[in-house]
């Protein structure tokens, strides 16, 4: 079935469920705003304003630009990615992605297996590259996480991203060739 993968979860040895990782349903905004609105009211990772109402944050996750997929971990949806082009036009052979996990899921390898799955998809779609415009450097979590999927810093951003308790930190343009 195009756009689900089934990914062994990072788990215990005792306990290996598929993680399946699904093109996103109407059904699944509620699920999706659960784990979304958290991070963007958090404001240590997204630059949106974290006051955004709920409604626009979904308006934007869920924006016609994009391809939304939600990761399921025995039925439960505990992270969810989009993908889009990164630029229209002459850019638009490059894609741009957003992920965020469930709080209560972080750990557990879903942020990997969606970044895997995304890897596929945008070859998939014909996309030459990734590259992730704006990670926040003190999200060194990511950072590590991205490298460690083939991704390098071709970018520095001085004190681009104001964080709440760390105040102006650098950004990062982050790319991996497909």
């Amino acid at each position: 079935m195009r756009g689900v993968a089934h990914i062994p979860a990072a788990r215990s040895p005792a306990r290996q469920l598929p993680m399946e990782v699904r093109l996103a349903q109407p059904a699944d905004a509620a699920a999706i705003a659960q784990i979304v609105l958290p991070t963007i009211r958090d404001g240590t990772t997204y630059a949106l304003d974290r006051d955004l109402p709920e409604a626009d944050v979904l308006a934007y996750w869920l924006a016609p630009d994009k391809e939304v997929f939600v990761a399921e971990d025995d039925g439960r949806v505990v992270g969810t990615y989009f993908l889009r082009p990164n630029q229209p036009g002459g850019g638009r052979h490059v894609c741009n992605c957003g992920y965020v996990t469930r709080r209560d899921a972080t750990g557990r390898g879903v942020a990997r297996a969606m970044c895997a799955h995304s890897l596929d998809r945008a070859r998939e779609r014909g996309f030459r590259a990734m590259q992730f415009n704006f990670v926040v450097s003190t999200n060194e979590r990511a950072v590590r996480l991205w490298e460690s999927m083939g991704f390098a810093i071709v970018g520095r951003l001085p004190a681009a991203f104001e964080h709440p308790t760390a105040g102006f930190v650098d950004a990062l343009v982050m790319h991996r060739v497909l």
